[in-house]
């Protein structure tokens, strides 16, 4: 029997289950081995950028991730299955990253180094659960930015638990195993990482975006753009919600309400601006919007910003925009050509 057979997940759910025989797992060659950890590889940047909230953070993590699995492979023995095996692994090299990189948690309400995820890669995550409203929501919810931003304010090993347990549902006693805690350490850190979530969140669970993917919200995203390009700040105001929150990450700054928000649009030169265009796509599974501006010189319109919208209730609740350099991680054109009306 081939490793990769011995290997074979029986499904998608937590760690609890009895594991794969682990025999020929320390034999398989570095080519199997890597075919086995690849199926994985989009879930656990998933993972890694929850407790990160960079991009290429998890990215990196992930490599280090494999590279860690291939050293230790001997070490694994079937006592869970592969995957909860890599999982492991994976949240050891993020709070090793956290405590090597990040001076503390993110404060003040913002996270500078947050980086946004392509929908079109969330699409490539495994279909369990897909058939449960509940998990279905609890994967939406949980790579909004709204939520990785509050993720952010917890302290690395608080974090990790939070994630493990209510987004991934690990049992306490696994939790408690990775970190080398008792079950008791476990249920007090969720408790106090819950609790700093609910200072951060939206005070109620239905704030999320997910569910207002209908004609209302389609068409306030609309109504954004044609006000965005024309770059008419009165019709923006008339979107937002009284207590909007709208900043820049990594430029520091959080701006809180409509008034803040329209005075840093006008005292930015936004009124004055001309040439925009704007191309929908989504993130984090929220609507998004990249703009591109019309540049003379290449006779083309570049990459400028991209506006992610949080909506509730029929308003614009948070607008999160990010620099240029993250087009191509999101799969957006590196340039519009000109339509001959420049």
């Amino acid at each position: 029997m081939s490793a990769g057979t011995m290997l074979e997940e029986p499904g998608m759910s937590g760690p609890g289950m009895s594991g794969p025989d682990a025999r020929g797992l320390g034999e398989a060659d570095e080519s199997k081995f890597s075919g086995l950890a690849e199926r994985h590889r989009r879930e656990l940047h998933v993972h890694c950028y929850r407790m990160l909230g960079s991009f290429e953070d998890a990215e990196d993590t992930v490599q280090e991730t494999f590279l860690r699995a291939w050293r230790r492979r001997e070490t694994f023995q079937g006592r869970s299955t592969f995957r909860a095996w890599l999982y492991r692994i994976a949240t050891n090299a993020c709070l090793d990253l956290l405590a090597k990189r990040r001076p503390g948690p993110a404060t003040g309400g913002e996270a500078q180094w947050l980086q946004p995820y392509p929908d079109r890669l969330l699409d490539e995550l495994p279909a369990g659960g897909a058939d449960e409203p509940e998990a279905v929501a609890v994967a939406r919810e949980t790579i909004e930015l709204a939520y990785l931003v509050a993720v952010q304010h917890l302290a690395p090993r608080p974090r990790a638990v939070l994630i493990l347990r209510d987004v991934l549902g690990w049992p306490a006693k696994d939790v408690a195993e990775l970190l080398g805690d008792s079950v008791n350490s476990v249920n007090s850190a969720l408790q106090r990482a819950r609790a700093g979530m609910r200072e951060h969140l939206p005070a109620e669970r239905q704030d999320w975006t997910g569910g207002e993917e209908d004609a209302t919200m389609r068409e306030l995203v609309h109504r954004y753009t044609e006000a965005s390009v024309a770059t008419d700040v009165k019709a923006l105001a008339s979107m937002l919600r009284d207590d909007v929150r709208f900043s820049m990450p990594p430029t520091p700054g959080l701006y809180v309400g409509r008034d803040a928000v329209v005075d840093f649009l006008v005292e930015s030169g936004f009124e004055g601006m001309t040439g925009l265009r704007a191309v929908p796509t989504s993130v984090n599974r929220q609507p998004a919007l990249a703009f591109y501006l019309w540049q003379r010189s290449e006779g083309a319109y570049l990459p400028l910003t991209i506006d992610v919208l949080r909506v509730t209730g029929g308003a614009i609740t948070e607008i999160t925009t990010f620099h240029a350099d993250r087009f191509p991680r999101l799969g957006l054109p590196e340039r519009l050509p000109g339509d001959g009306t420049e």
